[in-house]
């Protein structure tokens, strides 16, 4: 046999490097990661394999550049690892939703380096103290993603972080855009980090954030406007009317760890409205549902990429230069012969 004709290590087996993943081993798990952000058969074949495993939890974490974020995620690792506070004391929670946690992951969403095509941001020289602690994964990921971008490959690393064992995930996105609500929608629970007189409150509203954000964090609360940057909050708030559940403002300073206890108690609050009322199971439902129609618009794309690049489509445009057919006429010809 030759070289060329060699079938595929072991190593490199999807369903191989899951197993070895649900074991502890980290290499394993990030190959997985790889083929999910790399697209092609072998991201196909991680997300059937991952698919039939329950997900982790996820708590989203964004806000604008500068908030703190990457230095509260690293304090929050700390912190989850004791597992979910027990709540149960202030009537918060039944006894049944504390438990403990042995593993947590972080997910740090970066730019993409227009050189690589990487993320720029390292993921380990933020948060150097977990790097080498066996139960702390933490990886980065560039906004590119693969088919169907960062809406498709968020979801899916999360599965095969899910199936791998680990219960907890954190995702950390880089700024406010369109990446932030994208990753907000993948979450269970979405906390949304502001600081005290940058007017992020207000670049949070405008951005959509108030809708999707289930707790709110005041990072750097011992710089002034702390007390006006929370008033701000709770009128945009007030101004949405009744809901099911009112985001907590949480006020921390995460370079010294105050106030994080209290934000990882009123994430475990939130997860516990969650169950209570079923909305959960409500929540990760329509979830799979905008996961499929992403995976569907994600392919219908690619079929039009081919499409227009076939002599038919190039005939198609002619025809229309020239006035004998419209957009609609041709379109329906060419979607149904492709």
């Amino acid at each position: 046999m030759s070289e060329g004709s060699k079938p595929l290590p072991r190593r490199s087996d999807p369903e191989e490097l899951l197993g070895r993943a649900i074991e502890g081993d980290r290499g394993a798990l990030a190959r997985l990661l790889s083929y999910v952000e790399g697209g092609g058969e072998r991201s196909r074949a991680v997300a059937r394999l991952s698919y039939r495993a329950a997900p982790p939890y996820v708590v989203g974490v964004t806000g604008a550049p500068g908030a703190g974020k990457s230095t509260l995620v690293d304090q929050l690792v700390e912190v989850a690892r004791r597992g979910w506070p027990a709540l149960e004391a202030k009537g918060a929670v039944p006894a049944a939703h504390s438990e403990a946690i042995d593993q947590v992951a972080v997910l740090a969403i970066d730019p993409t380096s227009p050189f690589s095509g990487g993320a720029i941001l390292g993921d380990r020289a933020r948060m150097q103290r977990h790097a080498t602690d066996s139960s702390v994964f933490i990886r980065s990921m560039a906004t590119r993603g693969h088919l169907g971008g960062l809406s498709l490959a968020v979801p899916d690393a999360l599965r095969v972080l899910g199936a791998s064992g680990i219960p907890i995930s954190l995702v950390e996105t880089v700024g406010v855009g369109q990446v932030e609500v994208e990753v907000a929608a993948a979450s269970d629970t979405t906390v949304v980090v502001v600081t005290p007189g940058w007017g992020d409150s207000l670049q949070a509203a405008k951005a959509g954030l108030l809708e999707v954000a289930d707790l709110f964090v005041i990072n750097k609360a011992d710089r002034p406007g702390g007390a006006e940057a929370a008033q701000d909050l709770r009128q945009m708030l007030a101004l949405g009317g009744e809901r099911d559940w009112m985001p907590p403002i949480v006020e921390t300073v995460a370079t010294s760890g105050e106030g994080v206890e209290e934000l990882w108690a009123a994430v475990a609050g939130h997860r516990a409205h969650l169950v209570a009322s079923g909305l959960l199971d409500a929540r990760r439902a329509e979830r799979v549902e905008q996961e499929l129609r992403r995976v569907l618009g994600a392919l219908f794309q690619e079929r039009l990429d081919r499409l227009a690049s076939s002599e038919r489509y190039r005939g198609a445009i002619e025809g229309l230069r020239s006035g004998r057919v419209d957009p609609y006429e041709i379109a329906d010809e060419l979607l149904g012969s492709s």
